[in-house]
């Protein structure tokens, strides 16, 4: 399929009992998940039992998983504590991911908190998660996925060419990924609904990291306009970035075979909405 479109899903009661039937019932053919408290450090092991059903039925059904990480990692952390938290919680992802059978973890790129200079928060990102990415030596491992943030404070990753230097830390390991968020992207600064802002903005993506390494994209409209640095999603058609750069997305090079999932508001129905208003633009 050239773009599989699903969405986040919840698993409270069961990986493959609640989050495939949810997924069922907002007609998404690709789902992430969380596989711990998004605002927490606790690593729970998981449910073998629901890890191997939720596994077998997305390979049966053909549906691409992807495990979001905890919104507390931050590698680029002033503060010992949190640094050593993030290691553990995203190796607990990982782990947890490919029990699960998920293609990709997606951790967000993080800041550099205490004023200290972005330089010295990327030679810890590096020394700090390299080893991470190192472990991922099985075939099943999934790809650690970078997502940018919407460049609020001293953000370490925003723009496109934010993920230059990222990337360089991280010696282009070959299972670093990226995740596109649209509005953070949009929030950061790139103006998506120009003429051929989305093409310009995702031919620049494949400049910095090189092809093949845009492997999930967050399909969010956003409430607020370009360069805000405000991270606040929309539905799909009601926010400032509009229909049009989607149906643009879908139709570049880049992004051929690459699952779109959607962080919207609007819980069931605004989901449901949202997963058939971009099967209607593919």
């Amino acid at each position: 399929m050239r773009n599989p479109v699903g969405g986040h899903v919840h698993v409270a009661g069961g990986l493959a009992r609640t989050g495939l039937a949810y997924a069922r019932e907002i007609g998404a053919e690709t789902v992430q998940v969380f596989v711990a408290n998004p605002r927490g450090w606790a690593t729970p092991p998981g449910n073998p039992a629901q890890d191997e059903l939720f596994r077998a039925r997305c390979a049966a059904e053909g549906i691409p998983a992807y495990v979001h990480a905890p919104y507390l990692i931050n590698f680029g952390s002033h503060t010992e504590a949190t640094v050593e938290r993030s290691v553990e919680s995203l190796r607990h992802s990982l782990r947890r991911g490919r029990a699960i059978g998920a293609l990709g973890v997606v951790v967000h790129t993080g800041s550099a908190t205490g004023g200290r200079p972005r330089e010295e928060a990327l030679a810890q990102v590096r020394e700090r998660m390299l080893p991470l990415l190192d472990e991922l030596t099985h075939d099943d491992d999934p790809f650690l996925l970078l997502e940018s943030t919407a460049g609020q404070g001293s953000s370490l990753c925003s723009t496109t060419w934010d993920f230059g230097p990222y990337f360089e830390a991280l010696d282009a390991h070959p299972r670093l990924g990226v995740c596109l968020d649209t509005c953070h992207i949009f929030a950061a600064g790139h103006d998506l609904t120009g003429a051929h802002g989305m093409r310009k903005t995702l031919d620049l993506l494949v400049e910095t990291v090189g092809e093949g390494r845009l492997k999930l994209i967050h399909a969010n409209d956003s409430k607020d306009v370009v360069g805000a640095h405000k991270d606040r999603h929309a539905n799909i058609g009601a926010g400032h970035i509009g229909e049009e750069p989607f149906r643009e997305l879908m139709r570049h090079p880049a992004t051929e075979g690459v699952p779109l999932i959607i962080e919207t508001p609007g819980g069931k129905e605004g989901h449901a909405a949202d997963v058939a208003r971009l099967k209607g633009l593919r």
